[in-house]
């Protein structure tokens, strides 16, 4: 699926996505990774969802953001209550959606001005 592209200079805007890559600003990314408007930190829950753990999301915490994308990969997943438990100890929000759906919401929002983060599972 192939996005439009929102001209905000300096920003990470999502171009494209389908079930194996993502492009952020025409760059393709085949791992998962953890997309904000100012930085990207690929490798971000590699090993999949059934490895992931609450240790995964306090780069989260620390990076200050107030409201977490967290797109499960193909199909919507939710994840037992306490992997997401110090997300919501810190106040953060979080919305669970399958990848794509959160690519596009990550979008929205990044050109609202939104401090967000989104957390993209890519299944190989």
């Amino acid at each position: 699926m192939k996005l439009h592209r929102e001209q905000n200079i300096g920003q990470n805007l999502i171009t494209a996505c389908g079930t194996d890559h993502i492009d952020i600003n025409g760059q393709r990314h085949k791992t998962s990774l953890l997309v904000l408007p100012r930085q990207l930190h690929e490798g971000w829950g590699k090993a999949g969802y059934p490895a992931l753990t609450p240790q995964d999301f306090h780069c989260i915490i620390e990076l200050g953001c107030d409201l977490l994308l967290f797109g499960t990969g193909r199909q919507q997943r939710f994840p037992p209550p306490a992997l997401l438990r110090d997300l919501m100890a810190a106040r953060i929000g979080v919305e669970i959606m399958d990848t794509a759906a959160a690519c596009r919401t990550f979008n929205i929002l990044v050109t609202e001005g939104r401090n967000v983060a989104a957390a993209l599972l890519i299944e190989s």
